[in-house]
C-alpha cells in the first residue's frame, strides 16, 4: 500500500500553550516562554508568533537578545502542563490512525501514515489533516501545521518549506515536486539532516546545489561521505526508504545525565555535584534492574575546552560509592585549577541485577538494603523527601533539579 506520510507541527507550541491557558491570542499578544527570574542569559523557550513576525524573535534565543517590545509577557515555563497537553494532542491522533501508522518525533511534532486510511474514509489526505487541524484548534486554541508526502522526507521538507508560513498551514509535496521546489531551496543547511559542516564539504568538492548534489556521481559521494554519500543522494533525489513502523534498536545503550551550570563551579564544588549525579542515575540503574562496568565523564569548562574520559571496571555494580569513587578518579586525574560549566556523565555495558559478581566486602549488601528503603520512600513521597545533608549546601543543585523537567520547571 503506498505511504502518505503526513507530518503534524504545534506552532510555537509552548508559547501557545501560555497563550490558551490565559485565554490570549497567540497571534496577537507578546508572550515569551523563558524564566523572568533567572539571568540575561537564560533561554528563551519559545515565542508567540506574533512576536516572530513583527519583531523578528528566532526560534531559538536569550532573553538577553529579546528586542524592547511593550507589555512583553514572560510565562514561567512549566514543562509537566505542556506534557499534559502534547500527550491529549497525541490522543487525538489516535482517533484517526493506529498506533504503528503513528510516530510521536518531539513533544510538537508528529508523524502520521495516512496511507491505510484514505480509502477507508475516501478522503484526500489534505482532508484527513484539516479535520485533525480544527480539533486540535476547537480543544486547545493551537494552531497546528502540516507538512504531506510520499515518505517522511518530503513531508517534514513541506512542512519547513511551506507549511509552516500561511494559512491553510498545509504543503503537499509529490515526486514531481522535487526539480521545482526541492531543489531551488537554497542554502542547502535549510534542508533537514544537512548541517553547516555537511554544507562546507560538498562545497569543497564543488557541490553548491540540492540539483547539482542530485546529478552527482555516487562514487564521488561515496568516496567523501561513505555511506552517508548514499543517503545525501537519495535525499537530493526527494527518496526516503525509511519505515516509521521500525523502531532503532541501538547496538549498545547508555544512561547518562548532564547539567550546564548557571555560574562557573571551582573543583571542589564540583565534586559535590559529581556525587549527586552519581546517585540520580544509580536511581535509573535499580530502577531498571541493571548494573553497569563502565563509566564516562565528560566536562566542559570557561573557556569552551572539553574533556572526556571513560573507565571500564574490574566488576558490574548499581553501588553509589563504588561507581562515584571511580569517577571521582577521572575527575580529579583531569581537573586541576579550571572553572567549570558543565558536567555529564554516563553508565554503559550493562548486565541483569540478578547477575552479581562475588566480593569480600560484605558491606555491599547493607548499602544495597539502604538504597532500596531510599528507593521506597521516594517512590511514595517524592524525589526530595529524602536527600543527602549535602543537599543543603550553597552550591548543590539536586533539590533543584529535582523539580525541573528537562532543566525546566515542571
Amino acid at each position: 500500500m503506498e505511504q502518505v506520510i503526513a507530518i503534524i507541527d504545534l506552532k510555537s507550541f509552548y508559547a501557545s500553550c501560555e497563550c490558551m491557558a490565559r485565554g490570549l491570542d497567540p497571534f496577537t499578544t507578546p508572550l515569551v516562554c523563558c524564566d523572568p527570574y533567572r539571568g540575561e542569559g537564560t533561554i528563551v523557550m519559545s515565542a508567540t508568533p506574533y512576536l516572530k513576525k513583527k519583531y523578528g524573535v528566532p526560534n531559538v534565543c536569550r532573553k538577553k537578545d529579546l528586542p524592547n517590545v511593550p507589555n512583553m509577557i514572560f510565562a514561567q515555563p512549566r514543562m509537566s502542563f505542556y506534557l499534559q497537553v502534547s500527550a491529549r494532542i497525541v490522543s487525538i491522533f489516535l482517533d484517526y490512525v493506529a498506533e504503528e501508522d503513528l510516530h510521536v518525533y518531539s513533544v510538537d511534532e508528529s508523524f502520521l501514515n495516512l496511507g491505510p486510511y484514505l480509502s477507508l474514509y475516501q478522503v484526500r489526505p489534505e482532508e484527513v489533516v484539516q479535520s485533525i487541524q480544527k480539533r486540535i484548534y476547537k480543544e486547545f486554541g493551537i494552531t497546528a501545521t502540516a507538512g504531506i508526502g510520499p515518505n517522511m522526507f518530503l513531508a517534514k521538507t513541506a512542512l519547513d518549506q511551506e507549511g509552516k508560513k500561511k494559512p491553510p498551514y498545509i504543503a503537499h509535496w509529490t515526486y514531481e515536486d522535487v526539480p521545482t521546489k526541492l531543489w531551488k531551496i537554497h542554502p542547502i543547511t535549510k534542508i533537514w539532516g544537512i548541517s553547516s559542516g555537511i554544507s562546507s564539504h560538498l562545497e569543497r568538492i564543488g557541490i553548491y546545489s540540492l540539483k547539482e548534489l542530485a546529478f552527482a556521481p555516487i562514487s564521488l559521494l561515496e568516496e567523501e561521505f561513505g555511506i552517508m554519500g548514499y543517503q545525501l543522494h537519495d535525499m537530493a533525489n526527494g527518496i526516503d526508504d525509511s519505515n516509521m513502523n521500525e523502531h532503532y534498536v541501538p547496538k549498545e545503550r547508555s544512561l547518562t545525565l548532564g547539567q550546564t551550570l548557571m555560574r562557573f563551579y571551582h573543583k571542589e564544588e564540583g565534586r559535590l555535584l559529581l556525587l549527586e549525579m552519581v546517585d540520580e542515575l544509580c536511581i535509573r540503574l535499580r530502577n531498571e534492574n541493571i548494573m553497569t562496568k563502565r563509566v564516562s565523564l565528560s566536562i566542559g569548562f570557561d573557556d569552551s575546552r572539553w574533556f572526556s574520559k571513560q573507565r571500564l571496571l574490574p566488576v558490574f555494580s548499581d553501588s553509589p560509592s563504588y561507581l562515584y569513587q571511580a569517577l571521582k578518579e577521572l575527575y580529579d586525574e583531569s581537573i586541576h585549577n579550571e572553572s567549570i560549566r558543565h558536567i555529564s556523565i554516563a553508565f554503559s555495558s550493562f548486565a541483569e541485577s540478578d547477575y552479581e559478581q562475588m566480593t569480600l566486602f560484605a558491606e555491599d549488601n547493607r548499602e544495597r538494603q539502604l538504597n532500596a528503603a531510599l528507593d521506597t520512600i521516594r517512590d511514595c513521597y517524592g524525589a526530595n523527601a529524602v536527600h543527602r545533608c549535602s543537599a543543603l549546601q550553597k552550591h548543590s543543585t539536586i533539590l533543584m533539579r529535582h523539580e525541573q523537567i528537562g532543566g525546566h520547571r515542571k
